[in-house]
Parts: structure tokens; sequence; C-alpha cells
């Protein structure tokens, strides 16, 4: 029998038993390969790594801790890191072949541009064999294969602004400010969160989690007047010499439509032109031109302005909006469409959506001199992609002019009457669900810059976001 045993250990079953000893002796100790940094324009850390030195069984083990220096002033734009679940375990990014398959918990990029340049950021990993005695101490290195950096990430961010943005923007809503070419030079959602303590704000019903800068879908409000001045003055309905007589209310049958002048303060505004009623933000007035070029053509300079489509920014989560149409009215709501559907359309109300992004963007078509360019994060050396929305310059002026009056003495910006330089600047006031609950929205445009504020049912644009859009405005022309 003991002979039998010793064949069975030492011949039989020898293989298996040396394996298990030289498993015992051999450790695989994993060198786990540091991501990419990210930067800001100006080469400031925004996603960084520590090195941290570990020990297992007297084996050093050397890993990487992500920092972020913004914390959640930058959460919605870098992300976060998360573990490797189950389901991606094994499985190849695609785009990334060359780095192998997933490990089970080891860290992945989860929103933000952690997510979108996973496979630009992510590293390979390397490995030490290390011999160890029967107590589990090092002996020797046998051998190393070391691991490879991810590659870096050069942003359009600029630091400064980004922190001064997180800093003002303390109400539930969104800022994003571009340079009028498509690049991104700050981006804040608030509420924001810890990107190193997720759990705790996964419950939580503000939604911090949630980018509302990209992802949130508002009535635009008088924002919208951009889009519909454009239509009326490029589809020929209206010039330059073009008036209307606003008697505060327009009556179509049993129902009114009222000017916010009138609503509030019982007046009107009288013998008005364009310029003046975009400063104004005269509601009469775009429910007539509105009525002139009709739901259809509308619709399609809303498309041409970036409403309605996603704008393809280089985050996760995007979403596209809506722009309403008879047609869509038809099939999603088996309803007709009616012309005060239309006067709702033309002052950014009814049906139609945008997130801040797209209102920005919208902004920066009347900035840039009439084109609508894609937005990115990343740094790039090739011109911006930019599609030519054919408005002429005497047109384009007619609306600058009227943005231009509006942050003067007797326009809606009264926050900018004394402001230098001039800000030419549009307010928004969008009703909700909620009665008495608005979105306030600003959007103004100076030099190399374009800002859009939005603050979730928080008032009226003139008194509640151009405060916070002057304060960046501020530091972007007097004190960085």
């Amino acid at each position: 029998m003991l002979l039998a045993r010793v064949v069975e250990l030492q011949i039989i079953k020898g293989n298996y038993f040396y394996s298990l000893a030289e498993d015992n002796r051999i450790r695989h100790i994993p060198i786990t390969a540091p991501r990419g940094e990210i930067y800001a324009r100006g080469g400031e850390i925004l996603a960084g790594n520590t090195n941290v030195q570990n020990f297992k069984n007297d084996v050093q083990i050397s890993e990487w801790k992500r920092t972020y220096p913004l914390g959640s002033g930058f959460a919605h734009v870098s992300g976060y890191l998360g573990e490797i679940n189950p389901q991606e375990a094994g499985k190849v990014d695609p785009g990334c072949t060359d780095k192998g398959p997933r490990t089970q918990g080891l860290l992945t990029g989860r929103g933000g541009l952690e997510e979108q340049y996973e496979c630009v950021l992510r590293g390979i990993d390397g490995e030490e064999l290390v011999e160890v005695d029967t107590f589990g101490k090092k002996i020797r290195t046998l051998g190393t294969k070391n691991s490879i950096s991810g590659n870096n990430l050069q942003t359009t961010i600029d630091y400064g602004l980004q922190q001064k943005v997180s800093e003002v923007m303390r109400q539930k809503g969104a800022v994003v400010v571009t340079d009028g070419y498509g690049e991104i030079l700050a981006l804040y959602s608030h509420p924001s969160f810890d990107p190193f303590n997720i759990e705790k704000y996964l419950t939580n019903p503000n939604l911090p989690l949630f980018n509302r800068v990209i992802s949130g879908a508002y009535h635009p409000g008088s924002l919208f007047k951009l889009v519909t001045a454009a239509s009326a003055l490029s589809e020929g309905k209206i010039d330059k010499n073009f008036t209307y007589d606003d008697q505060g209310v327009i009556k179509v049958n049993e129902f009114e439509y009222n000017n916010w002048f009138f609503t509030q303060y019982g007046k009107t505004e009288g013998l008005i032109n364009l310029k003046k009623a975009l400063a104004r933000s005269t509601d009469t007035f775009f429910y007539k031109i509105g009525e002139f070029v009709g739901p259809d053509v509308l619709a399609s300079w809303a498309n041409k302005f970036g409403l309605g489509n996603l704008t393809n920014i280089d985050l996760p989560g995007e979403i596209s909006g809506l722009v309403p149409s008879p047609d869509w009215k038809r099939q999603y709501k088996n309803e007709n469409w009616f012309l005060g559907n239309t006067y709702h359309m033309s002052i950014g109300q009814g049906d139609l959506t945008a997130s801040p992004l797209q209102a920005n963007l919208m902004t920066s078509v009347i900035a840039n001199g009439g084109k609508f360019c894609k937005p990115h994060i990343k740094q790039t050396s090739e011109p911006p992609v930019c599609a030519d929305l054919d408005l002429s310059s005497e047109d384009l002026d007619q609306i600058k002019q009227g943005m231009l009056q509006a942050c003067l003495s007797g326009g809606t910006g009264y926050p900018f009457f004394d402001f230098t330089p001039q800000i030419a600047c549009k307010t928004g006031t969008a009703e909700t669900e909620i009665e008495d609950k608005t979105h306030a929205w600003f959007t103004a445009f100076a030099q190399d810059i374009v800002v859009t504020v939005l603050v979730e049912k928080g008032g009226e644009g003139s008194s509640v976001a151009a405060p916070i859009a002057k304060d960046i405005l501020n530091y972007w022309f007097h004190e960085r």
C-alpha cells in the first residue's frame, strides 16, 4: 500500500503536485499601467495619477490612484473610474484590440472623457515573476514584463474658467462656454458629484450624476427667437424695414396670445422693428413673423441651427432634443397642428426642447458669422468642422444689433448695462409643467467667447441667469 501510494504521488500525479509547488513558489505580481493624464488647454492637469506602493506577503505591488484636482468642479467632463463587472470581463473594447481583453476587478472609465477616450487613456499592464519561500517571502525576481502607460489627452478646457464656473454656478442647472467655433472652454452641471465616492449619489433626488449640459431637454424660451428671426429674414418674410405694432395681445378666435410686458405690467411696445423686438423680447412680434414663416420652414431652420439633432460632442450620454412639426404632431400625438402651435414654437415653447449645449451652439451661429460648428473637448490641430448656413451678413447684423441692444439700457439684459466690453445677449424665461416655475436662460457673446447659462426652474433669465453669466464674463475679461 505504501509503495502504491508513492507511485501515485510521484508518477501518476507527479506533474500535478509539481505544478502546485511551482505555483506556490512563483508568484505573478501585476504591474498596473498608469492611465494617460488629461490636460487643460494650458497644460494644467485635469486628471492625473499618484503612485501607491502596497505590500502583500512581503512582495511590493505598484498601483496607481487617479487624481482629479478640480474634483466635483469637473466631474461631469472627466467622468470617473469603476470596476469592470463580470459581464464586461474578457471582452475586448472596439478600437483598442491591442490592449487585450478587460480583466474583472480592474478599473475602467465611466462617464465623461474617461469613458469616451477609454482606449486612448488605458495602458497595458505588465507583471513580475517572483520566487518566494515557503513563508511567501520574496527570494528573487525571475523576470519582468514592463507596463505601458496610457496616452495623454489634451483638451480645450480653460482650467481657470472651469474652476470659476463651478464656483459661481450654485443653483440647479448648467453652464457651457465655447469659443464660438466648437471648442468647449468650460462645461459644468449642478449639482455635481465627487468622482471618488459615486455610491452615495445614486439615490439623490437632485440627480447629481445627470449631465444637464448635454442630457437635459428644456424649452429654450425666448432664446429660440434668434432662429425665428433668422428664418424670417432669410426666407424674405421680413426685412430690415419691417415693423410691427405691438398691442400686447393677439386674438385668434377664443384664444389670446399675450406679450410678457402686457401680462406683467399692462403695457405695450407700440411700433417696433426686429432689433427692438429682440432687445425687448417682444412675444407678439415673433408670433407674427413665425406665422409668416410657417411651422415646417421654421422647423427646418431649427434643424440647421443644430436643434433636434445630436451635436456629436465627444462625451457620452447626449440627447437630441425635439423640434416639432405638423407631421410629427400627427404621427406621435394623432392631433392636427394649429396656429397656436406655431405661435408657441416661435417663442421657444410648446413641444420644442433643446439642451444648454445646443442653445450655446445656436448662439454661436450668430456670433461667428453664420456657421454651425461641431463641438469638441479633445484638442485638435485640425480646423473647426463647420457648416455654413448661408445667412447674409446684413441679416446677421440685424440680429446682432438686436442682441447688443438687449444688453444696453432699455433691453432685457439689465445686469450688463454697465459692462465692458459690450455684450450681445438674449434672455429667456421658459414656462414649465409647474405653474409659476420657469427656466431662467441667458446666452451671450463677445469677442472670443460664447456663454450660456440655464437655471432649472429658477425664475427669470434677466434676474437669475444673467448675473451668473456676468460673473463668468467678468472673470474672462477682467480677472484672469
